[in-house]
């Protein structure tokens, strides 16, 4: 694994790369999210000023596309619907439960670094409302006691 003054290099060709360039912005920050697997506000800072941008363009870029994380992500993401069909079938108390469970707050990453909770909406899979998905994993029909054993299979992997 690189060390992070390698990372900054790395992060600095690919500044030199797109500077100038249409969409150097969005094309950077994909390639400091691959580097750095989040895009932190130094990295923000240094991508401005490399590219002779603002700072608020750069974290506007980052905080407009769900694509980009500003914080460490977690191994596992869970996210759980809270469109219409599943919010009326009781999303925000499986929500709620995956937060207790994980002693975390939704939209962080738990203190394991096992698991990010986010709150998403619709997933495509009304007909099984509620639904949540870690990582590629659907899992639908939700009810928060449903949760400690779904979260265990992840725990344990």
């Amino acid at each position: 694994m690189p060390d992070i003054r390698e990372k900054y290099a790395e992060l600095d060709k690919v500044i030199a790369a797109n500077k100038g360039q249409e969409g150097a912005v969005m094309r950077t920050l994909q390639s400091a999210q691959d580097i750095f697997g989040h895009v932190p506000k130094d990295v923000q800072v240094r991508i401005a000023e490399g590219l002779g941008s603002t700072l608020s363009e750069v974290y506007g870029v980052a905080t407009f596309y769900s694509q980009f994380a500003l914080e460490p992500r977690g191994e596992y993401i869970i996210g759980v619907c809270l469109g219409t069909a599943c919010y009326v079938k009781g999303a925000q108390a499986v929500l709620d439960r995956v937060s207790k469970e994980l002693n975390t707050p939704v939209g962080k990453t738990s203190p394991d670094g096992l698991f990010t909770i986010k709150d998403t909406r619709c997933l495509g899979a009304c007909g099984l409302a509620p639904v949540m998905m870690i990582n590629d994993d659907v899992y639908g029909a939700l009810v928060p006691e449903k949760i400690p054993g779904i979260l265990a299979k992840y725990r344990q992997a």
